[in-house]
């Protein structure tokens, strides 16, 4: 290794520009650590962003940690990016930055740009790479057609390290490889569409879930490598799963080696404390307005789009990035050049981010988690909108958890909690989420949010899984919620798999498969699913019942299906309005006994020319208790 470093960069003159301009969208080929060779020499380029530095060095094992062996020059061009090439470093080398700020502060920083860290508690970055030789090429190919918005779209969402662990040793964390072994053949059984990933960048704070990111061009390495990961999508992509991401654009820890002050300047939060702080998460946001803040975030979504060919980005907290008010009392926020709450340069991010990904990436999806009522989320930036693909519909999530909590004698009073949805619902593309918020913290796990004993909890959260998979929107379901679980969610232990030995959980189980199948099989309840005229109420109004019907409708009348819903412990021989003469059949019921159900059944039904609930002809049907059905034609 040689004691000294080399004048020598990976920059041009175009690169310098687009950085400064908050245009440059993959500086993870230029900043950061990078193994390379240089006039026939192998070594390592090193270069980070730290314009209020007056010195730059980089430490490790390899000079015994010395910050006066190592220096980096600073670049002519005030662009303050310090770089160098170091002679005989190769990959898995540990290193920080060393940097003496303007104001004196001495600090070691860990590489933003970063490819690997050591494994928490070590905060060091490693000299790594993203090679790998993808063998995914038919799914990116075609992925167009799974990843459109007319098409299912049922979402695993899962934490890695939670959703299973060492059987013979509780403690250990199973690899993303190890992971794919199991991970893989479970979610192709079960018929979901896509796996979306919590964050799976390196965060130090394991209890964060992943939403305090140290490094975000990082895959955590508590399991495993880069490559790893990489193997892990590469074997759903190769049984037909799309891949979503849990991504952080909105804040980040003030962990000593970090981003917070990472020179000794507020360089990627906002100076500001009214702007640059959470009070929530006791965290720092991003600098919107600066240009290479811009370009560091929009770098490392194009990151994981490019080298790891995830599907879709799912951004967290958008909510938080929208309003300067948002958590804040009076006193505590600024308002913007027009007197209004509504952060500008957040939102010009959030177009810019869309505009980028879309036009490089036309392919993957972007999602929103998003829990006000901001305008136009999921539109395009051309017509004033944020340009996500879909967003989390929050209101629906709440109003439905709130209506089935109630005991089922209690629920005509809240009758329009499930339809007031549909006021709203084609305002934006919705999906619906019943994510991993909703069973954490004292919210109980899903199956306990449902009244009753124990028969009539399992029927409730049958019929709201029907209703959610035949409603409008896209469907996410949290690991666990699939098979009932009983406890809340805990990080630090595998999910429950053993419930499944028993009947009322292996039902629940063996019910999501089938409504996954069911929802991929039936055009009606995707190919329309963000337009009012894929969805008809045939019966809304029915609050002493409470009794809802509706249609799906899809490109071809062939394919409507009809569902009704009775969401009262008792039998009902029912009529309902269907839109043309025929006979119709049941393709789901949610009280079949296969399902730790009831087993009232409703078979093949002909209509009958009896005008009821504004429709010509009318079916009658034997309706299970607590249950749902769904119908079509024949």
């Amino acid at each position: 290794m040689s004691e000294t470093v080399v004048v020598y960069s990976l920059f041009t003159a175009y690169d310098i520009s687009l950085f400064r301009s908050g245009k440059h969208f993959k500086l993870y080929e230029k900043l950061g650590s990078h193994a390379c060779h240089v006039d026939g020499k192998q070594g390592v380029h090193f270069a980070v962003w730290a314009p209020n530095a007056q010195s730059v060095s980089i430490i490790g094992n390899f000079n015994g940690w010395n910050p006066h062996r190592h220096p980096l020059f600073v670049r002519w061009d005030s662009s303050g990016i310090w770089e160098g090439f170091i002679e005989g470093l190769d990959l898995g080398e540990v290193y920080k930055y060393h940097i003496h700020s303007h104001s004196g502060e001495v600090l070691q920083k860990a590489d933003p740009f970063a490819l690997a860290n050591e494994i928490a508690p070590r905060t060091a970055s490693v000299v790594s790479t993203t090679w790998y030789q993808w063998e995914d090429s038919k799914w990116m190919k075609h992925r167009k057609e799974v990843n459109a918005l007319d098409k299912p779209y049922s979402v695993y969402e899962m934490h890695i390290g939670s959703w299973a662990r060492d059987a013979e040793d509780p403690l250990r964390l199973l690899n993303y490889r190890e992971v794919a072994d199991k991970l893989v053949p479970y979610v192709v059984e079960m018929g979901f569409t896509h796996v979306e990933f919590m964050p799976i960048m390196e965060h130090p704070y394991y209890p964060s879930w992943g939403y305090q990111i140290t490094g975000y061009f990082a895959a955590s390495s508590r399991y495993g490598s880069a490559q790893d990961l990489m193997f892990l999508i590469e074997s759903l992509h190769k049984n037909g799963i799309g891949v979503l991401l849990d991504w952080v654009p909105s804040h980040f820890p003030g962990d000593a080696h970090g981003l917070y002050r990472f020179d000794g300047s507020h360089l990627y939060e906002h100076e500001d404390p009214r702007k640059g702080y959470h009070p929530d998460w006791k965290s720092y946001i991003f600098n919107y307005g600066r240009n290479e803040v811009r370009s560091f975030l929009i770098s490392n979504a194009f990151f994981w789009l490019d080298r790891f060919h995830i599907d879709g980005l799912r951004v967290d907290a958008v909510a938080s990035m929208l309003y300067l008010d948002y958590s804040r009392e009076e006193g505590q926020w600024e308002p913007n050049i027009y007197g209004g709450r509504e952060n500008l340069e957040a939102v010009h991010f959030l177009q810019e981010l869309n505009e980028a990904v879309y036009q490089h990436f036309p392919d993957v999806q972007t999602i929103a988690e998003e829990s006000t009522s901001w305008p136009g989320v999921s539109k395009p930036t051309f017509a004033g909108g944020l340009g996500f693909g879909m967003k989390w519909m929050m209101g629906w999530m709440h109003d439905t958890l709130n209506y089935f909590k109630e005991d089922p004698i209690n629920r005509r009073y809240y009758h329009n909690q499930m339809s007031f949805a549909t006021v709203y619902g084609f305002n934006e593309n919705f999906m619906l989420p019943l994510s991993h918020d909703e069973v954490v913290y004292g919210k109980q796990s899903l199956i306990y949010k449902m009244p009753g004993d124990e028969w009539q909890k399992f029927a409730n959260l049958r019929v709201l899984y029907l209703y959610m998979y035949t409603f409008v929107g896209t469907k996410l379901l949290f690991m666990g919620g699939e098979f009932a679980q009983t406890s809340e969610w805990n990080v630090n232990q595998s999910l429950d798999w053993h419930l499944t030995q028993f009947a009322p959980h292996r039902g629940m189980q063996r019910f999501v498969k089938e409504l996954n199948h069911l929802y991929r099989a039936q055009p009606a309840l995707y190919e329309k699913t963000f337009s009012p005229e894929g969805f008809e109420w045939i019966e809304l109004g029915d609050e002493q019942n409470s009794i809802f019907a509706y249609l799906r409708r899809g490109h071809s009348e062939v394919d409507d299906v009809l569902v009704v819903l009775n969401l009262t412990p008792v039998i009902r021989d029912y009529r309902v309005g269907v839109p043309s003469a025929g006979d119709w059949e049941t393709i789901c019921n949610s009280d079949d006994r296969m399902f730790y159900g009831s087993g009232v059944a409703q078979g093949q039904v002909s209509s009958e020319a009896i005008f009821w609930m504004n429709k010509e002809n009318s079916i009658a049907l034997q309706l299970p208790p607590l249950a749902g059905l769904v119908l079509k034609r024949i």
